[in-house]
C-alpha cells in the first residue's frame, strides 16, 4: 500500500459519520495545524510558553469564535458541535496545548456567556472574546473544591450595586494571559443554591495572577493561580442570575467534556499516525518490525480505541447539536477518550522503543499530554460516578 492510500484509508476511518462541510473544516484544520503549529511545537512544549505568532494565526482563522455565531463575530458553528470537535481533535493531533488553549476559550467560556448572558454581556464581553481580542478562562478549581465542585469557598458579597469578590482559584487554563474569567462564587449559605457564576474583567483592581504551574504535559499551556482581594464586579456581570451558579457550571462542565474528548481523540490519532510511520521504517532482525505479531497487536488495538472514542466524540456532539440530553454522552466521551489517549500514547512509546523516551520523538510529548485528559475536566473516578449515576436513573 503506497504512502497516499494509507493516508487515504486513515481519513475514510474518520470521516464516515460527518458531512463534506465538516470533512472540508477537517482538511483546512490541519493543513493549517501541518503549516503553523506543527514546526514550533517541540519549542512550545520546551519553553512552556504559546507561539505568539501561531495565536495571531489562529485568530485570523476565527478559531477563537468556533461555537459562536457571526452576529458576535465567530465562525458561525454555534449549532455544528461536530464541527468544534474536529477542528479541536485536528489541533490536538499535533499539539495538545494549543487544542486545550482553544477548547477551553471556546467551550467554558465564550460558549456559556453566548448561552446564558444577557445582550449586554454579549455585546461587552462575547465579542472580543470570539474574535480572539481577548482570551478567556473558567475558574472554578480551589484547593479544596475540585471533584466536589459544591465545595468553592471563593466569597461574593453584595455591596450597592456591586459584588465584592474574595479568594482563590488553582489550576485555571489560560488562567494567566485571559482578559475575561467566568468565576464561580459563593453568594448565599446553601451548599448549591448559595452558587453564583460571574464575568470579570482580569484589568478590575483586587485581581492577580498567583503561580503558574510547571506541569507534566501541555506544558505550553498556561495554567495559573489566580487571586481575588476585593474584587469589585457590577451586578450585571452576573452570569445567568444569582443563586444558577452551581446549574450553569454543571452545563458548562457537560459541554466542556466534549473538547477534551475530542482532544484526547486528537491526541489518539497522532500518536496511532507516528507508531504506524515508525513501524513501517524501523527494521530489527532482517525486516520491518511492522511485520512482528506483536507490533501489529498495538497497532490494532491503538486503531480500535481511537475510532471508538472518535464516535462517541461525535455522538455527543450530535445530541448537544440536536437539543437532547447529553450529559450522559460527554461523560462517556471524555472517560473514553481520555484513557485511549492515555493508552495509545503509551503504545507509541513502546512501538518506538528506546526512541519512544527521547524528546526528539513527539510521542514522548503525546504521552506526557495524554495523563492530564484523565484528570482535567473531571477525572476518570468523577467520571465513572457520573455515567453511574445516569445509568441507575434509567437515562439510556
Amino acid at each position: 500500500m503506497r504512502k497516499e492510500e494509507k493516508i487515504t484509508y486513515l481519513m475514510m476511518i474518520m470521516d464516515f459519520s460527518i458531512n463534506d462541510k465538516q470533512k472540508m473544516i477537517r482538511r483546512i484544520t490541519r493543513e493549517f495545524v501541518e503549516q503553523y503549529i506543527a514546526p514550533v511545537a517541540e519549542d512550545s512544549d520546551r519553553n512552556s510558553q504559546l507561539n505568539p505568532e501561531v495565536f495571531e494565526m489562529m485568530k485570523k482563522m476565527n478559531f477563537f469564535g468556533v461555537c459562536i455565531p457571526k452576529e458576535y463575530g465567530g465562525a458561525g458553528l454555534h449549532d455544528d458541535t461536530t464541527s468544534f470537535a474536529i477542528i479541536v481533535e485536528e489541533i490536538g493531533r499535533v499539539d495538545a496545548s494549543w487544542s486545550i488553549t482553544v477548547g477551553v476559550h471556546c467551550s467554558v467560556v465564550a460558549y456559556p456567556i453566548f448561552k446564558f448572558g444577557t445582550e449586554e454581556q454579549k455585546e461587552k464581553f462575547l465579542v472580543p472574546l470570539a474574535r480572539g481580542e481577548k482570551l478567556g478562562a473558567f475558574a472554578l478549581t480551589e484547593a479544596n473544591a475540585g471533584s466536589d465542585a459544591s465545595a468553592v469557598e471563593t466569597s461574593a458579597v453584595l455591596d450597592g450595586d456591586e459584588w465584592v469578590l474574595n479568594g482563590s482559584k488553582i489550576f485555571a487554563t489560560n488562567g494567566g494571559i485571559a482578559k475575561t474569567l467566568i468565576v464561580a462564587a459563593k453568594t448565599g449559605k446553601e451548599k448549591r443554591k448559595g452558587f453564583t457564576a460571574f464575568i470579570v474583567d482580569t484589568e478590575t483592581p483586587g485581581f492577580s495572577v498567583g503561580v503558574k504551574e510547571d506541569k507534566l504535559g501541555v506544558r505550553a499551556s498556561n495554567t495559573s493561580e489566580l487571586v481575588f482581594q476585593d474584587v469589585r464586579v457590577p451586578k450585571e456581570n452576573v452570569l445567568g442570575g444569582v443563586g444558577n451558579g452551581f446549574r450553569i457550571v454543571l452545563k458548562i462542565l457537560d459541554f466542556g467534556r466534549i473538547l477534551i474528548a475530542a482532544q484526547c481523540v486528537g491526541l489518539g490519532q497522532g500518536a496511532l499516525e507516528s507508531a504506524i510511520k515508525y513501524a513501517n521504517e524501523r527494521e530489527q532482525f532482517g525486516r520491518k518490525i511492522s511485520r512482528f505479531q506483536g507490533i501489529q497487536w498495538k497497532i490494532a488495538d491503538m486503531g480500535v480505541a481511537v475510532e471508538s472514542a472518535r464516535l462517541l466524540t461525535y455522538k455527543a456532539a450530535y445530541l448537544c447539536d440536536h437539543g437532547k440530553p447529553y450529559g450522559l454522552a460527554s461523560a462517556m466521551a471524555k472517560l473514553v477518550a481520555s484513557e485511549a489517549a492515555m493508552n495509545t500514547t503509551h503504545f507509541a512509546v513502546q512501538v518506538h522503543g528506546g526512541y519512544g523516551l527521547m524528546k526528539a520523538y513527539q510521542v514522548e510529548r503525546y504521552f506526557r499530554d495524554a495523563k492530564m485528559g484523565e484528570i482535567y475536566e473531571g477525572t476518570s473516578e468523577i467520571q465513572r460516578m457520573v455515567i453511574a449515576s445516569h445509568l441507575l436513573r434509567g437515562a439510556f
